[in-house]
């Protein structure tokens, strides 16, 4: 098998700026109708009005590229305040009553990424637990993505809205690339479990387009179960939803830094057991859009409505899942919101499928 991209395809590997797209209103008037849209007393700009910020390191001594930031003493009381109600927002309906002994101890920022995160460090002062949010410029694409993740994926993920500022739940897991490094060969871990919950998660973001997923794009949550450990993996980063023209950019299997989990599954896996993993997810999102059918049809007319990708990559991105699912209705669709439903509708009518996994013909040398 040949694992790495042709020069050719490598082309979309590099990093680019993806332009922020606005929430339209027709998406806001969605993110209101299913409780995302919330007042918030906080936005995005006041955390960016910080005075200064100190490097953050790990335990390790290691740079984690985010920096701790701080504000003037006066306003980080009034500040500190706001942050805890919105997690009380998030996590419990906005009942303060029950989170009075929590407390915001900490606002760290990113420079890496597009929407450049805040990330805030909750703290229960009754037994010193933590937990996190993040706070980020909202983002169509993003909001897009997190919706599609919350519909058609094995677990539920939360976020709000507000005007120009985006909300979102912490990810519990470890990050792909620290798993790839320190646990994939653990002996705690079943390996034929890894493989299939690897070939799962391509077919999820390869179904319903969710690009760019490069091992620090996403994490492994291990779950100890009554005979051995069960694996998922989860995405984190949304911000590629929909919106390059290439189809190989929606398969992780083909990013270079991902080889290693290429290279894991060739080995404990065959061709005919990595094909029933793939049906077994198809079947399993098409429970999910049948589960979810309103709600995601209203969020598809939307995203049909709305613009979060030129018309070069939609034409592109059309043209190849045409050819790649011998499926000529691809060729109709105008817009990003058409292809996913395009999509969905092979997995919700079980035909013109074709397997995209890590056995596909195509993929062998």
């Amino acid at each position: 098998m040949n694992l790495d991209v042709s020069s050719e395809s490598n082309h979309f590997l590099a990093t680019r700026k993806k332009p922020t797209f606005p929430i339209s209103e027709n998406l806001r008037a969605h993110l209101r109708n299913y409780g995302r849209e919330v007042e918030l007393p906080v936005c995005y700009k006041e955390l960016a009005g910080f005075s200064e910020s100190v490097p953050l390191y790990d335990n390790k001594g290691e740079d984690t590229l985010w920096e701790t930031v701080i504000y003037p003493m006066d306003e980080w009381q009034v500040l500190s305040q706001s942050l805890t109600k919105i997690y009380a927002i998030l996590k419990a309906a906005g009942d303060l009553a029950s989170m009075d002994h929590l407390y915001a101890d900490r606002v760290d920022y990113c420079t890496f990424g597009n929407t450049k995160p805040f990330r805030i460090r909750i703290v229960n002062s009754m037994n010193e637990n933590a937990d996190y949010y993040y706070i980020k410029r909202a983002d169509a694409s993003r909001v897009y993505g997190l919706e599609l993740e919350h519909l058609l994926s094995p677990k539920r993920i939360f976020h709000l809205t507000h005007n120009e500022t985006l909300v979102e739940e912490h990810i519990v897991g470890i990050p792909g690339d620290v798993f790839i490094e320190k646990w994939m060969r653990s002996r705690t871990l079943n390996p034929v479990r890894v493989a299939k919950e690897l070939v799962k998660f391509n077919e999820r973001c390869f179904t319903r387009l969710l690009g760019d997923m490069r091992p620090y794009n996403f994490v492994i949550d291990i779950t100890p179960d009554f005979e051995g450990t069960q694996i998922h993996i989860r995405a984190m980063d949304f911000d590629q939803q929909s919106y390059c023209g290439r189809k190989n950019f929606y398969l992780p299997q083909f990013f270079k830094e991902n080889n290693p989990l290429v290279e894991f599954c060739l080995k404990h896996l065959n061709r005919t057991t990595a094909y029933q993993y793939q049906r077994e997810e198809r079947a399993l999102i098409q429970k999910r859009t049948t589960l979810g059918r309103v709600r995601l049809d209203d969020l598809l007319n939307c995203m049909t409505l709305d613009t979060i990708a030129p018309k070069e990559k939609i034409y592109s991105l059309r043209m190849e899942l045409a050819e790649h699912h011998k499926h000529k209705d691809f060729l109709k669709c105008e817009h990003m919101g058409e292809i996913v439903r395009e999509s969905l509708n092979l997995v919700n009518a079980n035909k013109g499928y074709t397997s995209i996994g890590l056995f596909h013909p195509s993929q062998q040398s």
